[in-house]
């Protein structure tokens, strides 16, 4: 019964999240379409100014780069995994066997990262892809079924001694603490404006429609994933849910190898985004209208994605918890879902902004005002919260 309590708080403070959530989503829209401009900084430098367009760029840049190194984390881990099913526990001695230099992680990760993850991320225009994401979608679906039916199926499936853990007594300062790796699962919105600019319908209704929709299906995948993950497992389970079932389940395999497949396609984006932004920050402005030339863009794409690949793998190989890169990440995260709509709530509102704002009542500016404020508020709060963490987590 503790156990559901805590989980079901974890779920209502989800809940109360994606109200900034789906807000913020509807803000960026509206500025984007004010501004016509196609990037997420783009837009805040024009909405907010030059100096918050220069602290979104650092932002945005350090945000797509922890959100690398998580990725490869994450795959690191699925792939060691899928080595240890292929190899037994255990010898007849009762030492375990020392597993052969190909089955390393550090091999296979930086062997999958040369072969595959790099070619998928050096093209200038990755087209294809906006299909991945339907693999992305299946591959959560599926991942979630999977957890759902092993929690009724437990006594099968699991182990008892993994079944045994006492919950933690709830309090409501593990409720706030989710509060960052809830923005780190729902960051959608570096990458919103893009996707709104590439829209053929950009009506405001429209794009809110997508938005509510698309972070309602989220909402429904992650819930039942960390509600039954947790009532499985309780408070062993890992930071990476797939890591608390063994090696050896053919389902689960196939949840592995799908949730891979679907971070390595994500990986390319993240790294065309981030190779934006590093291009934008060492272009002057002068510079951005000239013409550059076709071999030095390709020599500076092909070295920036070289640096930013080996950089992210270096340090995903090193790092021991992928829970300490998530609370980084969702502090980070907290800018570009609470801080900087709110900023550009403000800003249009009060005149401030150099974007002409749309006609507006005064008790509806009074109430999108409000909820500006509330939303720089709260980011500031998630960011301290994440970096006190960090650093508690360090010092211990």
């Amino acid at each position: 019964m503790e156990g559901w309590c805590g989980a079901s708080c974890w779920v209502l403070s989800l809940q109360g999240s994606l109200v900034f959530l789906v807000s913020g989503l509807a803000v960026l829209g509206y500025a984007a379409a004010l501004s016509a401009q196609p990037t997420y900084q783009g837009v805040v430098r024009a909405v907010c100014g030059a100096a918050a367009g220069k602290l979104c760029e650092v932002c945005f840049l350090l945000n797509l780069f922890m959100i690398s190194v998580a990725l490869l984390r994450v795959v690191g881990d699925q792939l060691e995994k899928l080595c240890d099913s292929l190899y037994p526990n255990g010898t007849l001695s009762g030492a375990p066997p020392m597993p052969p230099w190909y089955a390393d992680q550090r091999f296979t990760l930086s062997a999958l990262c040369i072969l595959v993850i790099f070619p998928l991320s050096v093209p200038r225009e990755i087209g294809f892809q906006k299909y991945s994401s339907i693999l992305g979608t299946l591959a959560a679906c599926y991942l979630t079924l999977v957890i759902v039916l092993k929690y009724h199926l437990q006594a099968e499936s699991l182990g008892s001694s993994e079944l045994s853990q006492p919950p933690r007594a709830f309090s409501w300062a593990s409720v706030f603490s989710v509060i960052p790796t809830i923005c780190f699962g729902f960051q959608c919105h570096e990458a919103c404006v893009a996707i709104y600019s590439s829209m053929r319908n950009q009506s405001f209704s429209h794009w809110v429609v997508v938005s509510v929709l698309s972070m309602l299906i989220c909402l429904l995948i992650y819930s039942l994933t960390g509600l039954y993950g947790y009532l499985t497992f309780g408070e062993a389970v890992a930071s990476d849910v797939l890591m608390s079932y063994p090696g050896n389940d053919p389902v689960v395999i196939i949840a592995r190898l799908l949730f891979g497949v679907s971070v390595v396609t994500i990986y390319p984006i993240v790294v065309l985004l981030g190779r934006s932004v590093v291009w934008d920050i060492w272009v002057t402005p002068k510079r951005r209208t000239a013409v550059v030339p076709d071999v030095h863009e390709r020599r500076s794409r092909v070295a920036l994605t070289v640096a930013w690949m080996a950089t992210t793998l270096a340090i995903a190989l090193f790092v021991p918890d992928i829970g300490k890169v998530i609370e980084l990440i969702g502090g980070i995260s907290a800018f570009f879902i609470f801080i900087f709509p709110g900023m550009c709530v403000c800003d249009m509102l009060l005149g401030v902004s150099s974007v002409p704002p749309a006609p507006c009542s005064c008790p509806c500016r009074a109430a999108l005002i409000t909820w500006g404020v509330l939303s720089i508020l709260g980011g500031t709060f998630v960011c301290g919260q994440s970096a006190a963490l960090a650093v508690l987590g360090l010092l211990h």
